[in-house]
């Protein structure tokens, strides 16, 4: 094994452990300046492996760090990719504990349900359009084994594209006649307003955020699959989360989706 393959491996056992563990470590930029962005994609990974030799199945995909006011608050300028499974999709009240959250973070998205598989390079919106069979609406819950957020893209990237879980509305609309760029979505937390957006907060559209996904995801031999959740990308500021806290959106014209903490 060479040392770039040594310090992959060991960062990849470093975050698999901090997810289980349920605690931070120190950015990993700041202990190793030589880290590549494909470093960090081989560290994301290797922590998968561990994940799914632990019995996790993957359902699906998600997009990171799409719009700019994420970028911002984050200060990452460029999206991302990790990968979403089972254990990952709650169906109920978001236990903070018992889902090993540490520092979560609420996102209002749209979720694509693919009928057909996407296989990058070369994936157009309009693929993405003909091989979804649904969008709904969706609240993804960030959350990052790196200390106090202190992320670049290599971090990030390294840590699932700061996943932790996600919690789809009941609502499944055929998107094909929508302006999903237009797709607004307003947010609030404890009954109280938080955010809007909409879909063209996401690379322009959400349709083209998929199709990066899959391009992106295609240059390292991964496929988008029939049956997969895509995740697309966040139409809103990220919001801290605790226990107690109760988070509804509605995508008005689509549905309501609702993310408490518990």
């Amino acid at each position: 094994m060479s040392d770039t393959d040594g310090r992959i491996d060991a960062f990849a056992d470093e975050l698999y452990s901090a997810l289980r563990e349920r605690r931070t470590v120190p950015p990993l930029m700041a202990r190793d300046t030589t880290l590549t962005i494909d470093d960090a994609y081989a560290i994301s990974l290797g922590a998968l492996e561990r994940r799914t030799a632990d019995g996790e199945r993957i359902v699906g995909k998600k997009i990171g760090v799409t719009s700019k006011a994420v970028q911002d608050m984050l200060g990452v300028h460029q999206p991302d990719f990790g990968f979403l499974t089972d254990r990952m999709w709650v169906k109920g009240d978001i236990d903070v504990e018992a889902h090993g959250l540490i520092q979560p973070r609420a996102e209002a998205e749209i979720a694509f349900i693919l009928k057909s598989d996407l296989n990058g390079p070369g994936v157009t919106a309009e693929d993405v359009l003909a091989a979804t069979e649904s969008i709904a609406p969706c609240f993804e819950i960030v959350d990052s084994r790196i200390d106090d957020w202190k992320i670049g893209i290599v971090d990030t990237v390294a840590d699932n594209a700061s996943c932790g879980v996600f919690v789809i509305g009941e609502a499944r609309v055929d998107p094909r006649g929508l302006d999903l760029p237009a797709l607004h979505v307003t947010v609030t937390k404890n009954g109280e307003p938080l955010s809007e957006g909409y879909g063209s907060a996401v690379q322009g559209s959400p349709l083209q955020a998929v199709a990066w996904l899959a391009n992106t995801l295609g240059a390292h031999g991964v496929t988008l699959n029939k049956g997969d959740v895509i995740l697309s990308g966040s139409l809103v500021p990220l919001a801290p989360a605790k226990a107690g806290d109760l988070f509804e959106m509605e995508l008005h014209g689509i549905g309501r989706c609702a993310a408490r903490f518990v």
